[in-house]
């Protein structure tokens, strides 16, 4: 679910909030890792999910400093859920990236209904991309970023499992679509200004991607952390070179139900079955894959954008495909 806030001339923000399933996932955790690429983030909860290796909240994406009023918000919410008023303690995960250029990032203008929409307007099927959610403020490659999604489905005879990747796109780089150079030829690109002497330089490399990785593959905390670690490699296939400045996150989740951990269950042991080792490597390849769109997704789908004293401009779509075309990469 999604919350977009477009408000007068500086307020460029919002929430997008994924959730693992529509129970009450406090009741019913949800096997879950954490992957990080480069630090230079503020990712709430992401501690607990290290140690404990699951998830207990709905996941949101929001604006760097909203994050605090947006994890109070969703602590609100799952206090509230009917079945949980015994509870004391609740893990908020909440990423972000920097939305600072088109956004004015020092209101903090999230509030804790902007948070409750999200999370009720949540649905399955496709996902709106682009200038949406937690995308509503994001600059990629200089571009205007966004929230991109995609997938891979394996095929039955490796399982048929499906992964699905979400991204809230806002770093730099040298822009890569399939390997054609895209971002050199259109003359933006992370370190021209040092490199030619031309440019404008708004393509700084520091920013941040959001990454969240779902799959019905049943996953234990330890080889979601390894499928987590792959979405950053698609991101790498985009040309993002994940700077000191930028906080690149990939956050993995199992929606298989064998796989959920029951809050009542007090048993010394469990017996789950989980995908072994040698079964993983079809879906690293999904991971890698799927992110790699859904970055290319983000871009495509969004549109310029103006706010708090700044604009930035949508990919040239019209350029880009003729570019690809010139490389082989479409017809």
């Amino acid at each position: 679910g999604q919350t977009t806030i477009i408000r007068g001339d500086n307020i460029r923000t919002a929430v997008t909030a994924v959730l693992p399933h529509s129970g009450n996932l406090y009741r019913e955790k949800v096997p879950g890792a954490i992957f990080v690429g480069n630090g230079f983030g503020k990712l709430a909860g992401s501690t607990q999910v290290d140690e404990m290796g699951n998830i207990e909240t709905p996941i949101l994406l929001t604006s760097t400093t909203s994050v605090p009023r947006a994890a109070d918000a969703l602590i609100s919410y799952m206090l509230a859920l009917p079945g949980n008023e015994d509870v004391l303690s609740i893990n908020p995960v909440v990423g972000e990236t920097n939305d600072g250029d088109l956004n004015d990032i020092r209101g903090r203008n999230i509030t804790p209904d902007d948070v409750f929409a999200a999370v009720n307007n949540a649905k399955v099927g496709p996902v709106e991309e682009g200038n949406v959610g937690a995308g509503t403020g994001t600059v990629v490659f200089g571009w205007k970023g966004g929230i991109g999604t995609s997938s891979r489905r394996l095929p039955a005879n490796l399982g048929g499992y499906t992964v699905g990747v979400l991204v809230q796109t806002n770093f730099g780089g040298v822009l890569t679509i399939a390997g054609a150079p895209v971002g050199q030829e259109l003359g933006q690109y992370y370190l021209r200004q040092e490199l030619q002497q031309a440019g404008s330089g708004k393509d700084k490399a520091d920013g941040s991607c959001m990454i969240v990785v779902a799959t019905d593959a049943p996953l234990d905390a330890r080889n979601l952390k390894r499928l987590a670690a792959r979405a950053l490699l698609g991101v790498a296939r985009t040309g993002g070179s994940a700077s000191n400045g930028s906080g690149d996150y990939a956050i993995a989740f199992s929606t298989a139900p064998q796989a959920r951990i029951h809050a009542n269950d007090k048993a010394l042991t469990r017996n789950v079955e989980v995908m072994t080792n040698d079964a993983m490597s079809p879906l690293f390849l999904a991971a890698i894959e799927a992110t790699e769109e859904a970055v290319y997704n983000s871009m495509f789908k969004a549109t310029t954008m103006t706010g708090n004293g700044h604009t930035v401009e949508a990919l040239p779509i019209e350029k880009t495909v003729k570019m690809l075309k010139e490389h082989r990469v479409i017809k």
